[in-house]
């Protein structure tokens, strides 16, 4: 039987902080021995799929499906529309837009993560520059993360506040954009209107997002959300697994 795609989200699923998830090894060995179309699709901007496959490398694990990231899909959308963009992003990867940075007349402003940089000064410039017309691209929307445990504010808040500010929406890149999804399955020979499986740790931006696209969401608690699911969110997930294990033993059953 053909399986539908899978798309698996990174950070909080596949790597918990700094290391390798457990039972990870052995989820990429059945997707393999399954041979079950699948694709890593991270909202990260401090990564690019190249980075990806090395963290797995490093650490003795081998890569066999492809990976994207928010930096990568964002990178790839404003080579192809802009010439002169001002970006906010860590420094080792902002040589990924050489020969485009311009601060004083960007076409548009680009924002991805810059850690504890944020102030008053940056977003008052990124405003005065939206204000005068330079788009706002947002690598994504994420309202907060926990990259070591301790729960973060993430660059949707900022970039909310500059939309309140200046009445113009950003194009958002990331996760939850459909065309962020669709890009992946793309990548993998899928048909988004045939359906997939999402797996994610966020149950905004990875399973709501995947099932208003028509996915099949499975939610585990190894990341940012925690069981019990709070009683905020009416659309709740297909299915909710607490390892990859537990994952492991969903998609058996469906391939029976």
């Amino acid at each position: 039987m053909t399986f539908k795609p899978l798309l698996i989200d990174l950070d909080g699923v596949l790597k918990l902080g700094n290391s390798p998830a457990p039972d990870v090894k052995e989820f990429f060995n059945f997707i393999e021995k399954s041979k079950i179309p699948s694709c890593i699709l991270s909202n990260s901007t401090l990564n690019t799929g190249q980075m990806v496959n090395d963290f797995f490398s490093s650490n003795n694990i081998l890569l066999t499906i492809p990976a994207i990231t928010a930096f990568d899909a964002t990178l790839a959308f404003v080579k192809k529309k802009y010439s002169r963009v001002q970006v906010y992003c860590r420094e080792n990867l902002i040589h990924h837009f050489n020969g485009m940075i311009d601060t004083q007349n960007p076409e548009a402003i680009v924002i991805g993560d810059i850690a504890d940089k944020w102030n008053y000064q940056i977003v008052n410039d990124i405003f005065k520059k939206v204000m005068s017309g330079a788009d706002l691209i947002a690598m994504h929307k994420n309202k907060y993360w926990d990259p070591q445990g301790e729960l973060m504010v993430d660059s949707g808040a900022f970039i909310t506040g500059i939309e309140y500010s200046s009445s113009i929406k950003a194009v958002v890149i990331g996760k939850p954009s459909p065309h962020y999804f669709k890009a992946a399955i793309e990548k993998i020979s899928g048909n988004i209107d045939e359906g997939f499986y999402m797996i994610g740790d966020d149950l905004e931006n990875d399973i709501i997002a995947a099932q208003d696209l028509g996915g099949t969401g499975i939610l585990i608690f190894t990341g940012k959300t925690k069981f019990p699911i709070e009683n905020q969110f009416i659309q709740k997930p297909n299915y909710q697994v607490h390892t990859l294990q537990e994952v492991i033993n969903l998609l058996t059953a469906k391939l029976i």
